[in-house]
């Protein structure tokens, strides 16, 4: 996991010129990675050709080495989207409309500061959400609308500070609630008595608002937590799964997943699949992939391939079908290093070059072996180790990250002109105006934590709508570091085989429970866990 995880770059871009044009480029890959960069649309075009850099494989000389040639040699898109419109600072990202710095994402609209998302709208710093509406600072929602500062909640709308809520509205500050309305704090109340008890929580006040996050963080460590977020699941362990089936060890995965393991932000009839990230849209026989999938079938060590059938070791192709260590193709067959073979030569080459990839194999400057099997060597990724989702699941320091031989980006150097002081903002979203727009505001990490942070940040005019139609207090912090925020409040992508921590009487048992199960809470943390059984005579 990570060794796939830092071959991808979601949220870090760079300036960059499109080397057929000259055009000035945000883009993911930096000018010192080296490589070569086209304008997206430029890209998809038929103004070249990805089949000019084909090579003749070379069997005295290394799969890996070579690979790593052509993927310098052949152009790569800007940004890997596709389908948006007016989505800037994006990437890995389809069927979205007016986005700006939203990652991982497939369908949206008028949404911001989002990451791994699947159908929202109108919604502002998010993480792991589908199909949801109006939603702010939420983790890892289904289905829900008007909902802030919420983390695994389902089917819940005109909501704030819920945890492990489902089918709930109008309820503030709960955890562990089924289909109730007007609560506080897990207390309820009548219609009339809950809006009136509401008005006394001014979300629009940071000093207020800072004063609700400490109690409700506070009622959330004394509660009782679910062994894992597991929804019409059967057979299934991991956390955050949905209507999904026999499924091992699997995490963010939604919409009809079938027979798979070891999968990560997954979704929409991925079938028969191990490793694989970001995957699916009706896909299957995959392994050690991600960014890949859209109606395609065995796909094997690689990235970004839509619509591909016997893909692979290949990057970036695309609507091609038995491709072995191709970069940049698209509607292409039987091709090796982007250089067309008949059927006849593509089935004899093949199996040549497997024997000599496990014959000589690629030895990386740490001694680590990568035969055919294998997926893609860290140290020959574009991206430095600290611009990749490994940093954010399994995050390294500087000499750590050199240590293993894996490279290191220092943060470029920033020209900011701090134009408002953090401690300048005004308390209440009520008292702030148009003159904030624009405005570089010093973030209060000033750059010291290890979450990427960017220093400082702006807000633009539709943030500054949402927050006052929602009545929600300026952010203190930068987008970056407001995303570390959301990551924290989740589980690891792992599991430990624990016992249910139950010793009430319960209908299931008497004395301490003795179900047993597999939970991405570690034995040593401090949260109350209970099995499923348990868990459900407790809830409200």
């Amino acid at each position: 996991m990570q060794r796939r995880f830092a071959w991808r770059n979601e949220r870090n871009f760079h300036h960059n010129k499109c080397a057929l044009t000259g055009k000035d480029l945000i883009t993911g890959f930096s000018i010192d990675s080296g490589i070569i960069v086209y304008d997206r649309d430029i890209w998809w075009s038929d103004k070249w050709d990805p089949m000019s850099f084909g090579i003749d494989y070379d069997f005295s000389k290394t799969f890996f080495s070579q690979l790593f040639d052509l993927m310098h040699k052949t152009p790569m898109p800007a940004v890997f989207n596709t389908l948006t419109t007016n989505t800037p600072y994006s990437q890995h990202t389809g069927n979205f409309k007016n986005g700006y710095l939203v990652y991982a994402c497939w369908g949206g609209e008028n949404v911001s500061y989002a990451a791994r998302g699947i159908n929202i709208k109108d919604s502002m710093d998010v993480f792991v959400i589908t199909d949801s509406e109006l939603c702010y600072e939420v983790t890892a929602a289904n289905k829900c609308y008007k909902i802030f500062f919420s983390q695994n909640v389902e089917a819940c709308n005109n909501s704030a500070f819920l945890f492990e809520c489902k089918g709930c509205s109008d309820c503030f500050g709960c955890i562990n609630l089924r289909n109730k309305s007007y609560y506080i704090f897990n207390k309820p109340y009548s219609r009339e008595e809950y809006f009136k008890k509401l008005k006394e929580f001014d979300l629009g006040s940071k000093s207020k608002l800072d004063v609700i996050i400490t109690n409700f963080e506070k009622l959330k460590k004394e509660s009782i937590r679910k062994f894992a977020s597991i929804t019409n699941s059967p057979l299934s362990t991991g956390d955050n799964i949905i209507n999904s089936y026999n499924c091992k060890e699997c995490f963010d995965i939604f919409g009809e997943v079938r027979d798979c393991k070891f999968t990560q932000n997954t979704a929409e009839n991925l079938r028969d699949s191990y490793d694989v990230y970001g995957a699916g849209a009706t896909a299957e026989l995959m392994y050690e992939m991600f960014d890949s999938g859209v109606q395609g079938s065995r796909m094997c060590f690689g990235a970004v391939i839509y619509g591909g059938h016997d893909v692979y070791y290949s990057y970036n192709c695309h609507g091609s079908q038995d491709c072995f260590g191709c970069i940049g193709l698209r509607q292409k067959q039987y091709c090796i290093f982007n250089k067309q073979y008949s059927k006849e030569e593509y089935k004899q080459i093949v199996p040549r070059i497997i024997k000599q990839m496990n014959d000589m194999p690629y030895v990386d400057k740490k001694g680590r072996v990568y035969r055919y099997g294998e997926f893609f060597p860290v140290e020959l990724s574009p991206f430095s180790y600290n611009e990749t989702i490994a940093q954010e699941y399994f995050p390294l320091k500087k000499e750590e990250i050199e240590e293993r031989g894996y490279k290191y980006k220092d943060l470029e150097k920033r020209e900011y002109k701090i134009d408002v002081k953090n401690e300048d903002l005004a308390d209440n979203i009520k008292d702030v105006n148009e003159d904030v727009l624009g405005k570089a505001i010093d973030c209060i990490h000033k750059g010291k934590c290890n979450e990427q942070c960017t220093e400082a940040f702006k807000i633009t005019e539709e943030e500054l709508k949402f927050y006052k139609r929602m009545n929600l207090a300026l952010p203190r912090i930068c987008p970056n570091c407001r995303h570390y925020n959301r990551l924290k409040q989740r589980n690891p992508l792992k599991l430990w085989h624990r016992s249910c921590m139950c010793d009430k009487e319960h209908m299931n048992h008497k004395g301490k429970c003795e179900n047993e199960f597999e939970t991405p809470y570690a034995p040593d943390r401090p949260e109350i866990v209970y099995c499923e059984k348990c868990y459900q005579q407790e809830v409200y």
